[in-house]
């Protein structure tokens, strides 16, 4: 799949694009049935809010036949590629959960900050793209993206070891208002099967969901082969070490799963 000269300028321009119906009913149902599974093992990967309930699943590409075929999808890796001008490897892959009730909050970040600080990746020539794998509404602690905040650069952040039960370099209140206020605050909604592509620096949040509805999202964290990181203090289950490009597989590689699944 490839992106028209006026996506690349739309995300060139507010640091994000937004695809509705990249994925099919048949393809998110599977990636809904694979993320329970996922879930419930009892694996280091895994890792569960305060309360016990799922929180993000790290690298279940390695562990997962489904998710290891999204990870090399065309309709995600063509459109990246595109982007970044270069061929891609997985910095990081996460089944990331908002539990009905009981999921917490993300706060105020850049991925590249982390990637920066604790990765030592030299350039922002890496992005997410999320793959919403339940409805995402309003109300069920969706994404929320500052338009243009990735025009920034990196900034000044603080290290959160306590908020969250997952470290995260965070924004000051300070900072938020001042890039809100001068480009206000988006939450992209959809039904499974929608895309989201959005900048390594774009500034990003999700609040807690206390609704009695769930919201998992896939995200994918691709960076340009030459550009991979130089330090290795996480896990690499975390922040991958193979900088292999990903070579895509067929357009209908989930399809073919779902029937074999079905049969």
């Amino acid at each position: 799949m490839k992106l028209t000269d006026a996506q690349l300028a739309e995300f060139d321009d507010l640091g994000y694009l937004f695809l509705p119906d990249c994925f099919n009913e048949v393809e998110a149902d599977l990636l809904r049935t694979e993320a329970e599974r996922v879930y419930a093992m009892q694996r280091q990967e895994v890792w569960r809010e305060t309360s016990g309930a799922p929180r993000t699943a790290f690298a279940a590409h390695t562990y997962n036949e489904a998710f290891r075929r999204l990870g090399a999808h065309p309709r995600l890796i063509e459109p990246v590629t595109q982007i970044l001008r270069g061929q891609v490897y997985m910095h990081q892959y996460k089944v990331n959960a908002k539990a009905a009730f009981d999921g917490e909050v993300w706060q105020w970040h850049q991925d590249y900050g982390t990637w920066k600080r604790d990765d030592d990746m030299p350039e922002p020539r890496a992005m997410n793209i999320a793959v919403f794998v339940d409805e995402v509404t309003n109300v069920n602690g969706p994404l929320m993206l500052i338009p243009r905040s990735h025009r920034q650069g990196v900034l000044e952040a603080g290290h959160d070891l306590a908020t969250t039960s997952y470290p995260l370099w965070t924004l000051d209140r300070k900072t938020v208002k001042r890039l809100a206020d001068a480009n206000g605050i988006v939450a992209p909604t959809g039904k499974p099967g929608c895309v989201l592509m959005f900048h390594g620096t774009l500034v990003h949040a999700s609040p807690p969901n206390i609704s009695p509805w769930p919201r998992t999202i896939v995200y994918l964290s691709l960076c340009e082969v030459n550009n991979h990181i130089r330090r290795f203090k996480r896990p690499e289950w975390i922040a991958h070490r193979d900088f292999t490009p990903i070579h895509s597989l067929a357009d209908d590689c989930l399809m073919e799963l779902a029937a074999k699944s079905a049969a």
